[in-house]
């Protein structure tokens, strides 16, 4: 078991700090680019803000086997963009809505190409009370995943509004709620997939800011996302998944994986890619064509049909037990386990509601419970090193307090 401990540095600590501060100097040193221009390394040093309202230079003490180790998480990071969200912020009933918070962190790669949606009631047609989460994972290119958190959510709206006229028309009894979400789900991801190809032959009048594909638009076919969505009613998750994001349910304890990762060596999509006329190849890890390191994902038109944008949908029960539904990109689960990411989230659940004092306070330290979870987790994916994007969003399933 490790214990997890952050700290907030302000600039202000003791000698034991000195390596950290070591680090921050050899991070603000001016370097050349191609072109000549000096810049600094690491402006954001100076600019961003965490969760704690102080620099985003923080360190996790991590101790292991009665070994502590101190970690420099932000520093390191060559370009950092930091946001968090609780469903407090929103603007919305919070006595209506499940708590929630997000963390999302450019981490080390160069550029920011996860996004993150929260839709709370999306469907207001809809007296089920349904309320939509998604984590986008981009490769090549921001886009896509830009491109699927304004969109998606849409379009599985109207998929289901859609069906549910359908069903009320023909009185179809026979087909189960489950498979009615399945198709809901797989259509919705194919409408969004086309959506996608169609932006991408003009992406100069649909990309967004600071869009790399601006200066090569021939590389726009190999751009795309993973797509990891959740849709939460008071009885149901059902969960959307294609490519390696990935979703867990923490139930009294135990981290239940609501998602499988698409990765080229599955057997089965090993068998799938083959059939198709495509191949595996191992390149630092497998690779469809030696390319791509899943094997689904909405985009990526150069590698069809061996890539497929068909999402594999899990419909799972409430149930009294379960404390937390936890989505992110590979940047966390590369490094941090079901069970640790669950253990995570918990702790912070529950120290926060053992804290409460009154109802009113309860609902605000739900929400700070969810954000300080999720912060933690990114934490603690930077401090084992990922080398991705990092985007969790964490999402409290416990019955509010009567």
């Amino acid at each position: 078991m490790a214990e997890i401990c952050c700290e907030v540095s302000d600039g202000s600590c003791g000698t034991g700090s000195r390596a950290a501060r070591r680090r921050r100097m050899d991070l603000r040193r001016l370097r050349t680019d191609d072109d000549g221009v000096k810049r600094r390394r690491l402006e954001v040093c100076d600019n961003a803000v965490d969760s704690y309202g102080g620099p985003a230079e923080c360190e996790t003490r991590v101790i292991l086997n009665g070994r502590e180790e101190m970690h420099p998480i932000l520093l390191t990071t060559p370009v950092l963009t930091w946001t968090t969200t609780t469903s407090s912020s929103l603007g919305h009933d919070r006595d209506m809505l499940p708590k929630f918070g997000i963390a999302s962190v450019c981490g080390r790669r160069r550029d920011m190409e996860d996004a993150v949606a929260i839709q709370p009631s999306f469907c207001h047609e809809s007296t089920t009370g349904l309320h939509y989460f998604g984590v986008y994972d981009g490769h090549g290119c921001s886009h896509v995943a830009t491109k699927c958190r304004e969109r998606l959510h849409e379009v599985v709206k109207e998929e289901f509004l859609l069906k549910e006229d359908e069903d009320k028309e023909e009185a179809e009894a026979e087909e189960s709620d489950d498979d009615r979400w399945k198709g809901v789900m797989e259509r919705s991801f194919n409408r969004m997939d086309k959506e996608v190809v169609a932006c991408n032959e003009n992406v100069m009048d649909n990309m967004t800011v600071n869009c790399r594909c601006e200066l090569q638009t021939p590389e726009c076919d190999a751009v795309g996302s993973t797509a990891v969505v959740a849709v939460v009613s008071p009885h149901k998750i059902v969960v959307a998944n294609c490519g390696d994001s990935r979703a867990v349910l923490c139930r009294n304890g135990r981290a239940i994986p609501l998602s499988t990762d698409h990765k080229p060596d599955r057997p089965d999509e090993l068998d799938r890619i083959q059939a198709a006329g495509g191949r595996v190849i191992y390149w630092e890890g497998a690779r469809v064509l030696g390319v791509l390191a899943m094997s689904r994902a909405i985009g990526d038109n150069y590698l069809k049909p061996y890539v497929s944008c068909e999402p594999e949908v899990s419909i799972t029960e409430r149930r009294e037990e379960d404390e937390c539904l936890i989505l992110a990109s590979d940047g966390l689960w590369d490094v941090v386990s079901n069970e640790t990411a669950c253990g995570v989230a918990r702790m912070c659940l529950r120290g926060m509601a053992a804290a409460a004092a009154a109802e009113e306070e309860s609902r605000e330290r739900s929400d700070k419970a969810c954000n300080d979870a999720s912060m933690l987790l990114t934490k603690l994916a930077l401090a084992r090193r990922s080398a991705d994007n990092v985007s969790v969003v964490v999402i409290d399933l416990r019955k509010p307090p009567t």
